[in-house]
C-alpha cells in the first residue's frame, strides 16, 4: 500500500477490533466502525500486531466464550482486512487455518506455521506440537 507522506498512521489495539466485531457498545461500535472505514477508503493508515490478534482471541474464547468456528470466523474477517497493516499476517493466517482442523491451541499452530515458515525445528516439550511438527519437520 502507498500512502501520502502527509496521511496519519494508527496502531490499533484489541478494544477498537472488539467492539466492531462485537457490537456490544453502540456508541464505541460506530466510532470503531468510521474509524476503520476511514481506514478501509485509504485515507488513515492503520496498523496492528501480532499480540493484539492474540489478545482478541484470549478475549474473544474466554470473557465472550465464544465457539472455536466463531471465534475464527472474527479473526479470519480481521485478518481479510487488506487495508489494516498486521504484523506476520500469512503465518497467522496458516495458524488459524490449522487451528481449525486439530486439537491444539492457536498459539501453539502459530508456533508450528512460524517455525515452518523460517524452516526452523521447534523445540518443546510439549508431545502435542511434537506430534504435530512431524507433520512440518524442515529437517
Amino acid at each position: 500500500m502507498f500512502y501520502p507522506a502527509v496521511i496519519k498512521t494508527y496502531f490499533v489495539n484489541t478494544n477498537y477490533f472488539l467492539r466492531l466485531l462485537i457490537k456490544d457498545n453502540n456508541q464505541q461500535y460506530q466510532v470503531a466502525y468510521l474509524f476503520f472505514k476511514k481506514a478501509a477508503d485509504y485515507k488513515i493508515r492503520v496498523l496492528t500486531s501480532t499480540v493484539v490478534i492474540f489478545e482478541i482471541f484470549w478475549v474473544l474464547s474466554s470473557f465472550y466464550q465464544k465457539q472455536k468456528k466463531q471465534v475464527i470466523s472474527l479473526l479470519e474477517n480481521i485478518l481479510k482486512m487488506d487495508f489494516v497493516e498486521i504484523e506476520h499476517r500469512q503465518t497467522l493466517i496458516e495458524a488459524l487455518e490449522l487451528y481449525s482442523h486439530n486439537f491444539l491451541d492457536f498459539e501453539d499452530c502459530y508456533y508450528i506455521i512460524f517455525a515452518k515458515n523460517f524452516s526452523a525445528n521447534l523445540v518443546t516439550f510439549d508431545q502435542k506440537i511434537n506430534k504435530m511438527m512431524k507433520l512440518y519437520k524442515t529437517e
